[in-house]
């Protein structure tokens, strides 16, 4: 493999991974993406892996199990800082599972403190006195009380993660963190000393950020949204370098899937109707009517996207606002129209790649995860970054006669309005 592998990353999601991964690369680690854990030993040279899981709204048994298996792989690959990375609205269910992941990792590093915290400016992601802001409005205001799946009601992180803590947390607040290194370590064992296993840290600016790596320095285990990433690669000596983020040439056709009902990803599809350029709507209600019918959607959408492809990227879409979101899974009950549209997206994926495309922008964690299985994708190279958190990649994928792809996996919430356009020319 080369050089020791110096951060070893568990992300409990698809998206993460990247938006993880884009930071990294960014402050100049050569970083390996790898979809689930894998079954072999690195043979990429990289200063850092991200470990992609889907684990976000697994059963919490089954998110620790996937979580523990990662951190083993990456134990013997020598990994000298373990990084759990969750979302930057630290969205979770009830019951985890950031806390019981985190309390498990803990447990097997033998490591009795960590810090939380979800801030990532660039993507107006800050935490001030514990509370996590979007924007300039607190969590629970900002769309994420909607979220289908991990809805969020309350944005103080303190009370969050203590609710699925056994260990006590407790609180590094901004006035510290703006002290910097030496006051953050004090804060730390002032913590330790009264019984606090994991600290939520107050950020609102990367400077904060950059103050807050170089106390992690020897913290076995950094828990986090991808934020933090930018103050840790200069703890091992490396600086930020374009040479990091270098993909092959792109070639092919290109196309949009996206599954995500996030405000700024419906903002994104229609910006992107608003060109002109082709777009295909999927209702999950529709798709459940053909398939009890034997009808098959996603043939009829692959040819409805054939000839339209070589006149540049078509999108094809499931997204939708909060209202029409409720109404279908009140019809079809919440898990079952998830995996629907996340079950037909992928498909559909398989086949535009199938016929040609190479370029393909796919919006939504869930999606993105489904997508990435069909595609039996392995690995991934992060490449140029299009907006904060979302990085072109080149993959790797088993798929017969398919050497390669360019992918972009991006966040619900991440990405300003025109994204999808952008996003080829950036890679143009």
């Amino acid at each position: 493999m080369g050089a020791t592998l110096l951060l070893g990353c568990i992300a409990d999601d698809f998206t993460g991974a990247t938006d993880l991964a884009n930071n990294l690369v960014r402050a100049g680690m050569r970083v390996v993406q790898a979809i689930g854990v894998p079954d072999q030993p690195l043979d990429t040279p990289a200063d850092a892996v991200v470990v992609a899981l889907k684990s976000r709204t697994l059963p919490v048994n089954d998110a620790i199990a996937q979580s523990l298996e990662a951190l083993r792989w990456l134990q013997a690959q020598g990994a000298q800082q373990i990084y759990f990375k969750y979302c930057s609205t630290f969205d979770s269910t009830a019951q985890g599972n950031i806390g019981p992941v985190t309390e498990a990792l803990m447990a097997a590093l033998g490591s009795d403190f960590t810090i939380a915290t979800p801030a990532f400016p660039d993507n107006q992601r800050t935490v001030f006195k514990g509370h996590l802001f979007v924007g300039d409005v607190l969590l629970n205001e900002s769309g994420m009380q909607n979220h289908p799946l991990t809805p969020m009601t309350d944005a103080n992180l303190v009370r969050v993660l203590q609710a699925q803590c056994r260990r006590k947390v407790g609180l590094i607040d901004y006035k510290v963190v703006a002290q910097g290194e030496s006051a953050i370590r004090d804060r730390i064992e002032q913590l330790r000393a009264d019984g606090v296993g994991v600290a939520v840290v107050d950020a609102i600016s990367n400077d904060d950020l950059m103050r807050l790596g170089p106390a992690l320095k020897n913290m076995p285990l950094v828990t986090a949204g991808s934020g933090v990433a930018i103050g840790l690669p200069a703890n091992f000596g490396i600086a930020p370098s374009s040479t990091a983020s270098v993909l092959p040439a792109a070639i092919g056709l290109q196309a949009v899937v996206s599954g995500s009902c996030s405000l700024a990803t419906n903002r994104q599809v229609q910006a992107f109707i608003q060109t002109g350029r082709p777009a295909l709507a999927l209702d999950p209600l529709q798709i459940a009517a053909a398939q009890a019918v034997g009808k098959d959607i996603v043939a009829e959408t692959l040819a409805w996207a054939e000839p339209l492809l070589a006149q540049g990227p078509v999108l094809i879409y499931s997204s939708a606002d909060a209202n029409a979101v409720r109404s279908v899974q009140g019809q079809l009950g919440v898990e079952a129209a998830g995996a629907l549209v996340e079950r037909t997206l992928a498909a559909i994926a398989l086949g535009l790649v199938e016929y040609g495309v190479r370029q393909l922008v796919v919006a939504g964690g869930e999606t993105s995860g489904a997508c990435v299985n069909a595609l039996a994708i392995t690995q991934m190279k992060i490449g140029p970054q299009i907006d904060p958190g979302v990085p072109w990649c080149h993959a790797q994928t088993n798929a017969a006669g398919i050497d390669g792809l360019h992918l972009t996996l991006k966040s619900g919430n991440f990405g300003t309005d025109d994204f999808f356009s952008k996003a080829f020319t950036r890679l143009a």
